[in-house]
């Protein structure tokens, strides 16, 4: 429990700052999302609109990244390498990944887009990836374990007959990139460490079509597919733990 960081009221004002930044960003890149258009090109729009905005990809060079924003289609559960050679066509799902750096403080969001008609499975797994976030944020309040996260989105994935995949996870943000604590998408009920006002940390399910297994390509060590190439689907927010529930950093649109 120790090493999970109380931040300071400081220091959530400027990780606040930086997850509005994110969430921004976000609103920003969705009008150029459509078929025709190449992921590499929407990461040099997303690169630039961060940096127009005083502050770094938190994604840029960290370990070896080679871009400003991690872009996954379809099947790729996260870490989708933009390229110029990855072009967006009807009915493709994308999840668009992006964290800040902005004054030394990080937030870190993510969410889903369409490009032209898509699949009505598609679609259900875009709705159970979101829903499954919010009652994930349901659970943040002082005095709860971070277990019951992950307990509420895997009991709620299951009956709607998707997996939830356990290899990736959300973790504590804002002073760095990783932080304390784990935040499991799948757990046992009261398990894990109790929620203190002041934490901040992403919850970001990751909903698969088929198997909860991903496989990570070779020749890049990064593109984290479904083991059997069926559709994954993720939302994601920073959060806060205030002194009576919760606040979520990255909302831009009030919808929280």
């Amino acid at each position: 429990m120790s090493d999970i960081i109380i931040k300071t009221e400081e220091q959530i004002e400027g990780i606040r700052r930086s997850s509005q930044l994110a969430g921004n960003a976000l609103v920003m890149i969705g009008e150029y999302v459509k078929e025709g258009v190449d992921t590499e090109y929407l990461d040099n729009l997303i690169h630039e609109f961060i940096q127009d905005n005083g502050a770094i990809s938190a994604t840029l060079g960290y370990n070896g990244y080679p871009k400003s924003s991690c872009i996954s289609l379809n099947e790729v559960v996260c870490h989708g390498i933009p390229s110029k050679n990855t072009v967006l066509k009807s009915g493709d799902i994308l999840n668009i990944d992006i964290t800040t750096i902005l004054n030394g403080y990080y937030g870190d969001t993510s969410k889903m887009y369409t490009v032209g008609d898509i699949s009505r499975t598609a679609q259900n797994i875009i709705e159970v990836a979101k829903h499954s976030l919010d009652l994930g944020i349901q659970q943040v309040r002082p005095g709860n374990h971070f277990g019951n996260i992950g307990f509420v989105i895997g009991r709620y994935a299951k009956a709607q007959k998707f997996s939830v995949v356990y290899e990736f996870c959300g973790h504590g943000v804002g002073i760095d990139f990783h932080e304390s604590p784990q935040v499991d998408h799948i757990a046992r009920r009261n398990s894990g460490p109790i929620m203190q006002p002041g934490m901040t940390f992403t919850i970001e399910p990751m909903i698969n079509e088929g198997r909860a297994s991903t496989r990570v390509d070779k020749f890049d060590g990064w593109t984290a597919r479904t083991s059997d190439g069926k559709l994954s689907a993720q939302f994601e927010h920073t959060i806060l733990v205030t002194s009576d529930g919760y606040e979520v950093l990255t909302d831009v649109s009030g919808e929280y």
